[in-house]
């Protein structure tokens, strides 16, 4: 049975850009603009602060990885009062080497390796939206690991160097998003996977959108009542099933429409419509435009 959490990750199409090195010493503080694209950090050694927009403040140690799927402002500091030192990611230069915020020389207070990278989906919203906002773990010496591989692997110019990076950086989001704790995550996908009674439900979508889903068969599936499981999966994906169902398809007929080799009728049944009408009106009415009209604005 398919896996709700890499079939997002898959249909995310998530691709490397960069990482870099960063350290700090004494006073010193970095204030980044807004940015709406992933990134992600690994603290090395030592420690320091960050605070995420619309976040709790948090303290990094040595073993921390942090991740934002739509990374919004922040500020990344030592202990001591500064005055930030703003970046807009957009348009600033990729440094060559390491970055060193406040004092030069000498042992810096912490050492940090991060990154950021792209999701090639024209869908990407919609998914990441399933995600949380900010994903904090501590002492996953497996995160650790893959974010050094990735750093080494985005410095080397080796043969086959984007497919490595494209499947660490798929392993990395995985990996860091099933060791978030699901309970304690806001609505989206991580909370609705960690309630046992609706993971059933949602990998019996993932498993066979085709089928023709009602709200009673789903309810069965989760082993709730109707309203039982409508109010549950609600709260805890924060989007109702039907509609959680609907926008699941819709990614997919994207994904299967980009491939350009499948009559419309075809993409239909694959996704749980009758007819190439109705799933054209549903897939108008959800993406803003008709699917025949999507595929060639694809292909031009």
């Amino acid at each position: 049975m398919k896996d709700p959490l890499s079939d997002v990750i898959a249909l995310l199409q998530p691709r490397a850009v960069f990482s870099k090195g960063i350290s700090g010493a004494g006073r010193w503080a970095v204030r980044y603009a807004e940015f709406g694209e992933p990134s992600f950090c690994a603290v090395l050694e030592g420690s320091c602060r960050l605070a995420v927009d619309g976040q709790a403040e948090l303290t990094l140690a040595a073993g921390d990885f942090v991740l934002m799927p739509a990374t919004p402002g922040f500020t990344m500091s030592g202990f001591e009062p500064a005055a930030p030192v703003h970046i807009d990611p957009r348009r600033a230069p990729a440094p060559t080497g390491e970055v060193r915020h406040g004092t030069r020389g000498g042992r810096p207070d912490v050492r940090l390796l991060g990154g950021y990278f792209v999701f090639d989906s024209p869908d990407a919203a919609l998914l990441v939206s399933l995600l949380p906002a900010l994903v904090h773990v501590r002492g996953v010496e497996r995160l650790s690991v893959l974010v050094r591989l990735v750093g080494e692997e985005s410095r080397a110019a080796r043969s086959g160097r984007e497919l490595v990076l494209t499947r660490l950086v798929e392993v990395l989001l995985i990996e860091a998003l099933r060791s978030s704790s699901g309970d304690d995550a806001p609505p989206g996908l991580l909370r609705g996977l960690a309630d046992e009674r609706l993971a059933r439900a949602m990998r019996q979508m993932h498993d066979d959108p085709a089928r023709s889903w009602t709200m009673a068969q789903l309810a069965q599936k989760a082993a709730l009542s109707r309203s039982s499981f409508f109010d549950r999966f609600t709260q805890a994906v924060g989007l109702p099933p039907m509609e959680y169902l609907l926008s699941w398809r819709m990614a997919l007929a994207k994904k299967l429409l980009r491939q350009q080799d499948l009559a419309l009728d075809e993409v239909a049944q694959r996704v749980g419509y009758s007819s190439a009408s109705t799933f054209s009106t549903a897939f108008s009415r959800h993406v803003g435009q008709p699917p025949g009209r999507y595929a060639r604005a694809l292909a031009g």
